[in-house]
């Protein structure tokens, strides 16, 4: 491997077994009748043995790279991304093919990875920096700067077991970002922390790559993405379809998803993971009362119309429009209820939110949805539908032209001098 090159790999695949077939622990009763199940399965099969489905996570996945690159990994849900960073963080182990990773690795992929939940914060930042390969002293001459960037001193004496999931997140990045790592991993977790933190997390990541540090950063949010990477993967089922500069790679992500929610959503296959799916999204528009679906003007109401499967009891939805580059613009959640929301009986499988007037500057937008019910989710898909905002009214005020900055157009009056 050259010795500019920190990270390659070649003909990388990793499987996982799908459904029930393999389990990790069952009870002596399962056992037994599995034992007894076998032989006559064997001979239905012809002696072929158990048929497991498999499903190749990565597959022949060969990349290459440089040192003090910052790379962007984009792609939908299920597309790769996350299995790659545990392989390259060491976490899993390939199926196939094999990573070569020279360098000292910092990662935060999960919540609370790589810390143990009975030690205290203090204990879990040198046991870090321990596994990072840092004598004590290093550890102690960051010490403090960890400390004040995670924002825990009142708390470095609990055990993280005991610490929120934000807490656990700023802990996490501090001791990742600040002992001095070669290789900085960071998946989709910083999403966790408040947005002050995010700000700071992302200020911090930056200068990590202005200091020659090689970045892999994984994110559903396309404008960070742009404004701290040079370079774009682009996955899909686990396999480099675009690996490109970050432009041409957010611009080929952006069609793979105008392709997605043009096609059947019951064919999706990068639904939400944590869904149950007893019923599933079978079609989201928005439109202007009586007008074409998925065009509609600016300041005039609008319906958002979800239908799925089955209708399940207690039923809720939550939309999230964003814009073009993927940074949400607002969220419409039914669980924030409003005296106005009705339930009606009768409505079927059909889910429907009315806004009075759509406040959006023109421009090109998706929408992204969770439906609940059970007190569960039961399915989730981003850009489950792309609309287009024309031009018009937002409170007797034409909306903007070209020019404009932002998403959103408020309901305004201005007082001037004569």
């Amino acid at each position: 491997m050259p010795s500019d090159v920190t990270i390659e790999t070649h003909e990388l695949g990793k499987r996982y077994a799908l459904g029930l077939a393999r389990r990790g622990y069952g009870t002596l009763r399962e056992a037994l009748v599995e034992a007894a199940r076998r032989p006559l399965r064997q001979g239905r099969n012809g002696g072929a043995g158990n048929t497991v489905d498999m499903l190749w996570a990565l597959k022949d996945l060969s990349l290459t790279i440089r040192n003090g690159e910052v790379v962007g990994l984009i792609g939908h849900n299920g597309a790769g991304k996350s299995t790659l960073l545990k392989i390259l963080s060491r976490i899993t182990e390939p199926s196939a093919g094999h990573a070569d990773v020279t360098g000292r690795v910092g990662s935060l992929l999960e919540v609370g990875t790589g810390f143990h939940p009975e030690l205290t914060g203090r204990e879990n930042i040198f046991l870090n920096g321990s596994i990072l390969g840092m004598r004590r002293a290093e550890i102690r001459a960051r010490f403090d700067e960890i400390v004040e960037f995670a924002e825990i001193e009142r708390f470095l004496d609990t055990p993280v077991k005991r610490y929120s999931s934000g807490m656990s997140v700023r802990l996490a990045f501090a001791v990742a970002a600040h002992l001095e790592p070669e290789i900085l991993l960071v998946d989709e977790v910083l999403a966790v922390g408040d947005a002050a933190f995010q700000r700071k997390s992302l200020g911090k990541m930056n200068e990590v790559a202005k200091e020659g540090r090689t970045v892999v950063f994984v994110s559903h949010n396309l404008a960070i993405i742009q404004a701290l990477c040079t370079r774009g993967v682009l996955l899909e089922r686990g396999e480099v379809i675009a690996d490109a500069p970050i432009g041409e790679a957010i611009d080929g992500y952006l069609r793979t998803l105008e392709r997605s929610a043009s096609a059947n959503l019951l064919e999706r296959t990068d639904r939400d993971t944590r869904a149950y799916d007893e019923t599933l999204v079978r079609k989201l528009e928005i439109h202007n009362p009586g007008g074409a679906p998925n065009v509609v003007v600016a300041g005039k109401p609008a319906m958002i119309v979800v239908d799925v499967t089955e209708e399940l009891p207690a039923m809720e939805c939550r939309l999230t429009i964003a814009n073009s580059l993927g940074q949400p613009v607002c969220t419409l959640d039914s669980e924030v209820s409003a005296p106005l929301d009705v339930r009606e009986n009768g409505l079927g499988p059909r889910i429907e939110c009315e806004v009075a007037a759509l406040p959006l500057l023109p421009g090109r937008y998706r929408i992204d949805v969770i439906v609940k019910a059970k007190r569960q989710i039961q399915d989730g898909l981003q850009a489950a539908a792309f609309f287009d905002v024309e031009p018009g009214l937002v409170g007797d005020r034409p909306t903007a032209g070209a020019g404009s900055e932002g998403n959103v157009v408020l309901p305004h009056v201005w007082r001037l001098p004569a």
